[in-house]
């Protein structure tokens, strides 16, 4: 029998994993016969998000040039070769500074998925399989059967490599209450997932919607129910409505939308990074007894690093706003406690404007404490902190913001290696992607827009959501307009589903975690941070199961990624492709 392996997921983190399957291939495994199937009910390259089947208002998130699927001279350690391939701006010939389309980035994915197969070595024949994979079964040590959905026989496969990337999720408890309130009263409640998936024609012209989330999810909804209805800017970019539209309500924890990407690439010296939150530093961590605590374990050193990266832009990019030498700073900063009071006066001393003082609190919970007299008020109040954010985010003068973003870049691939970092570590996720994962400056343009025009309203920050049983609706809050309450007979949840293996709708992950497989409190899918082997509970890794992707303890920010950035995903990809191929080979033995 063939040696064989089955990738179940065929978006970017599986066309990932096979690029780095064929980069390894010549040295591990030569011209050896070797069967591929690749499984996923959608094209390969794109997969679900980035497939041809959505619409073409859906921009990426990232500029093109800093989206690739290609290692680079920062990807260490990677034990495999780099092999450079070109930007989604370089293959596309586009405006690099540009947000392509999502449609733009599966064809650049799709592009990169047959390069990878053609760079396969001969004796390898890649099958696809346009379904799903339902259930794995077969001993630990034998051959691995992967059932479909819709065919008789299974796969039978020496690995299994699931690269199945964001899930939908079973409604949690106050989700399915959520549901069942609209249900009796005749009112709609769409609950977290996938904008694109959403049947948004529930949600009526003229008609006031709560929105609960304001990340990109709520951006998608904003683009899809405003241009996407017949709504369109004029040549001063104000919104001229289609009349279709539905009046959106939007509240969050924080209360403001992600921070808008920064509009300028960076000039001069990169930060050297990492620092203070390294190799050795995560070697140590994982070295110790027990499990960590976050926020005194972690924490500290994410704090150093992040407040080295923003000082060492300030410093060495803009000194005129500084008052001591970069070297006397360092040496200081470097020899102070994290949080201590040392610190906090070498900082005062040493950088005399307190806005170009890094205050992460400030950053994380922009609205605590901030009141306004009325709803309209509020309004007034939020538009002037996205048109602040806007500016600075695209002034070069505010460069330190591009040192403290390559920061968190580095923190991230760092805690990558340390796994599940319990209610600590998610928070910091939703940190990360609050300052990192923002919309394009021309969103927050439209969406400015949108609220002189009147189609959008702000809730504000710490935004609550009740049911009303006597009247049949939906009542929303916040902590910015005490008092004010938001009636509507319809409530979006913009934002992903958690990834939970107790709560997936996947066949597969569901039977895996009946099967044995292990998962943390929050439900994600244990698997050794070294190879990415799934952990069994009881037994430990299973030496013919991996998993990749953002359901599992080894998440990383993203299947591609900016260039030069030593991502995550590229050295996880790679030491996977090593050990499948490693032992591949043994089974040829």
């Amino acid at each position: 029998m063939t040696p064989s392996v089955v990738v179940v997921g065929a978006g970017p983190r599986g066309t990932g994993f096979l690029e780095r399957l064929a980069a390894n291939a010549p040295s591990l495994y030569g011209n050896q016969p070797l069967d591929v199937h690749v499984v996923d009910p959608f094209p390969p390259g794109g997969g679900r998000i980035w497939r041809q089947e959505q619409s073409p208002l859906l921009w990426m998130n990232s500029m093109a040039a800093d989206v690739t699927m290609f290692t680079d001279d920062s990807v260490h350690p990677l034990d495999g070769p780099v092999r450079p391939g070109p930007t989604l701006a370089e293959w596309a010939g586009i405006d690099p500074q540009s947000f392509p389309s999502r449609r733009a980035q599966g064809e650049y994915l799709r592009w990169v998925y047959r390069e990878a197969v053609a760079a396969l070595p001969p004796g390898t024949t890649v099958h696809e399989h346009r379904t799903r994979a339902v259930r794995i079964s077969g001993p630990a040590h034998g051959h691995q059967r992967v059932r479909l959905e819709g065919r008789g026989e299974p796969l039978v496969a020496d690995l299994v490599v699931l690269t199945v990337g964001h899930l939908d999720a079973r409604p949690d408890k106050e989700q399915a209450g959520l549901s069942d309130f609209a249900a009796r009263h005749g009112l709609t409640h769409l609950p977290p997932g996938f904008t694109a998936d959403s049947d948004l024609s529930v949600l009526r012209a003229g008609e006031p919607v709560i929105v609960r989330g304001f990340g990109l999810a709520f951006i998608d909804l904003m683009v899809l129910l405003t241009e996407g209805r017949g709504g369109r800017y004029d040549a001063a970019g104000e919104y001229l409505p289609s009349g279709r539209e539905p009046l959106l309500y939007v509240g969050s924890r924080r209360g403001v939308p992600y921070h808008s990407k920064i509009g300028y690439p960076l000039t001069g010296e990169r930060p050297p990074l990492p620092r203070f939150f390294g190799p050795g530093q995560v070697d140590a961590l994982l070295a110790r007894p027990g499990p960590l605590d976050f926020r005194r374990d972690v924490r500290p050193l994410v704090e150093r690093e992040l407040g080295f990266a923003h000082y060492h832009r300030l410093f060495t990019a803009h000194p005129e706003r500084t008052a001591v030498d970069w070297a006397d700073f360092e040496a200081t900063y470097a020899a102070a406690g994290a949080g201590s009071a040392e610190l906090a006066a070498l900082i005062e001393t040493s950088v005399p404007d307190p806005a170009d003082r890094l205050d992460l609190e400030a950053l994380d919970h922009p609205l605590d404490g901030v009141r306004h007299a009325s709803h309209d008020a509020l309004q007034n109040g939020l538009r002037a902190y996205i048109t602040e954010d806007l500016a600075r985010r695209h002034d070069p003068s505010h460069s330190a913001d591009l040192g403290f973003f390559l920061g968190l870049l580095s923190v991230y691939g760092q805690l990558a290696r340390l796994g599940d970092t319990g209610k600590g570590g998610a928070r910091w996720h939703s940190f990360f992607s609050h300052l990192a994962s923002g919309p394009p400056g021309p969103r927050l343009r439209s969406l400015l827009a949108l609220s002189r025009a009147g189609l959008v309203r702000f809730i504000g920050a710490g935004i609550t959501v009740e049911t009303d049983e006597t009247d049949g609706v939906f009542r929303a809050g916040g902590a910015g307009a005490p008092g004010v309450r938001i009636e509507a007979r319809a409530l979006v949840e913009a934002r992903l589903p958690e990834p939970s293996l107790e709560r997936t709708r996947s066949p597969l992950l569901t039977a895996l975690y009946e099967d044995g497989a292990r998962t943390t409190s929050g439900g994600l899918l244990v698997v050794d941070p070294v190879d990415g082997r799934i952990v069994e509970r009881g037994t430990g890794p299973h030496p013919r199961r991996f998993a990749l992707g953002p359901y599992t303890t080894a998440r990383s920010a993203g299947a591609f990624a900016r260039p030069h950035t030593n991502a995550p995903a590229f050295r996880q990809n790679d030491v996977t492709a090593r050990t499948a191929l490693t032992l591949l080979k043994e089974s040829t033995s």
